[in-house]
């Protein structure tokens, strides 16, 4: 039986536009700039990419360019 009580279930991992959307940046900068150097996961023919190897690349980004994450 229902509640009707929606549970907000945390994402491990986002499609493009969300990754993108969640770095800030449009679909074009993701694609020319951050997805070449995040690895994703193929679920059928969707692409994947985890909330965790968006944060590893920031914080490479971060240490390569001297300074470290907040």
């Amino acid at each position: 039986m229902s509640t009707g009580v929606r549970r907000e279930v945390p994402r491990l991992a986002l499609n493009q536009q969300e990754a993108a959307e969640s770095l800030g940046v449009s679909v074009d900068h993701f694609e020319r700039h951050v997805k070449p150097h995040v690895e994703y996961v193929l679920l059928g023919s969707r692409r994947l990419y985890s909330v965790r190897e968006l944060q590893r690349f920031l914080e490479h980004e971060s240490l390569k360019a001297g300074r470290r994450a907040a």
